[in-house]
């Protein structure tokens, strides 16, 4: 079998699970679910990175970001300039410039501002940033924005947090079928099984935090959504059985006694 790999703006990554890092309640929690989710890749809200005091710990600590790609997001940026000026802030700490960008709505829904989101998209890219952007389920929004230079599509499953899980598998699939750069599902997965329906969708990954840090026993968590992104990438290769609308013997009919 050809070898199936994946691949974000020039850069192969081993797993298709990409992991937040923010809501736990301790950078050791958050460096063990990190492992224990088998993830190479991270989300970093840089906002919400501690710059300034040098007696509390910092993430890097704990991950090695020469082990672990770190992805620098623009997580509570309601407006373009907010998260423009984040992320040129990003490039300038750590010289990242595979980002995620996300220009939020409003404070109650957390949904994508999609006018605000391609208007950054469109700078960003101009800068010479990787942006893997989140946006709403919407086929033909997405569309615009890989047409602006996106490198993924990042729809989200249901709004941030909620663990409603995937509430429009139409769109999605929409999303997967037109898109040439990878469709990562982003916000509102809920548990594992959430996850195998999005990678049995086509998804090409799905990027997960509140599900894994607000459980009861995140470690646990965290390996059961390894798996889960595994098991749902491998039953979209194998190709799922044709959906039939009357009953099909399993056995079959000639030569019966």
């Amino acid at each position: 079998m050809k070898k199936d790999t994946f691949k974000i703006a020039g850069k192969i990554l081993r797993s298709r699970l990409i992991v937040g890092t923010g809501k736990y309640k301790n950078f050791h929690e958050t460096a063990k679910a990190i492992k224990a989710s088998g993830a190479d890749m991270v989300t970093v809200a840089v906002r919400r990175v501690n710059i300034i005091d040098k007696k509390k710990p910092i993430l890097t600590d704990y991950l090695n970001p020469k082990k672990i790609v770190y992805l620098p997001n623009t997580a509570g940026c309601f407006n373009s300039e907010e998260a423009l000026r984040t992320l040129r802030l990003a490039r300038e700490m750590g010289g990242w410039k595979l980002v995620k960008l996300e220009v939020l709505g409003d404070k109650k829904t957390l949904y994508p501002n999609m006018i605000e989101t391609i208007k950054s998209t469109k700078i960003l890219v101009k800068e010479g940033f990787k942006v893997l952007v989140y946006c709403t389920d919407d086929p033909l929004l997405a569309k615009k924005l890989e047409d602006n230079g996106a490198s993924a599509i990042m729809p989200l499953a249901s709004p941030i947090g909620s663990g409603l899980g995937i509430q429009n598998k139409i769109n999605i699939s929409l999303i997967i079928k037109q898109s040439r750069v990878p469709v990562i599902v982003d916000a509102g997965i809920g548990t594992a099984s959430d996850a195998t329906i999005a990678m049995e969708l086509g998804c090409d990954g799905v990027l997960i935090n509140s599900a894994i840090a607000n459980s009861k026993k995140p470690i646990l968590m965290a390996r059961a959504f390894k798996d889960a992104v595994v098991s749902g990438r491998n039953s979209f290769l194998a190709g799922r059985m044709k959906k039939n609308y009357l009953a099909i013997p399993s056995s079959p009919n000639d030569g019966l006694i």
